[in-house]
């Protein structure tokens, strides 16, 4: 039997209170805007104090940045093993794994559709260093997109003569459409439509015929 220590439990709390901390937030910044909400806001809402808030986070825009930066790293942890660049070796794992990472990136941003749509739509609006790390995020999930692509090229189930760069920040666009539609219609029927539909472009415009 395995009896949990006090440094766990210690740990434990100060985890649940970062994530309180940045939902808190949020909620604010959904109800106020962002530039509205101060730390009072957020400190009297969880009834704590601003010293307990700066010993998480230096101020609300770091809580942003700490969002971005757990959205990569779940991104990221989604396309690992079974769904990495050079699990699949022809077309058809091909379709099997983009389903799978549809559903994983669907469930990721689908989880808090307020965090969604404040990244998707109102962060690059905070100042221009926001807006580059926005973009960089871009970059990111292009670049991640990109090396899908090269290994079908690479194995023959995708065009040769495929633009991949361009092509990748273009399915990356439809994906975007995708979140974007998810926060008009999150129902299971209309995401699934949705990521049906960009297969389908994908497969259509960019697999070889055989």
């Amino acid at each position: 039997m395995t009896t949990e220590t006090p440094v766990s439990r210690a740990a434990r709390k100060k985890q649940e209170l970062r994530r309180e901390i940045v939902e808190t937030a949020f909620d604010c910044f959904a109800e106020r805007g962002y530039h509205a909400t101060g730390i009072a806001d957020i400190a009297a809402r969880l009834g704590i104090g601003h010293g307990t808030f700066y010993r998480y986070f230096q101020n609300k825009r770091d809580i942003v940045d700490h969002v971005i930066t757990d959205l990569v790293e779940k991104v990221v942890a989604s396309l690992a093993a079974d769904n990495a660049p050079d699990a699949v070796s022809s077309l058809g794992e091909y379709r099997k794994q983009s389903a799978r990472i549809g559903d994983a990136l669907a469930q990721i941003f689908g989880s808090d559709p307020r965090m969604a749509r404040f990244l998707l739509l109102e962060a690059a609006g905070i100042d221009a260093e926001m807006r580059e790390r926005v973009l960089d995020f871009y970059e990111t999930a292009a670049d991640l997109t990109a090396g899908y692509l090269h290994h079908g090229v690479h194995l023959g189930y995708l065009h040769e003569d495929l633009d991949v760069d361009a092509t990748a920040r273009a399915i990356n666009g439809m994906i975007l459409a995708s979140v974007l539609s998810g926060l008009r219609d999150p129902s299971p029927e209309g995401q699934a439509a949705m990521s049906r539909a960009v297969r389908r472009v994908m497969y259509d415009g960019i697999a070889t015929r055989r």
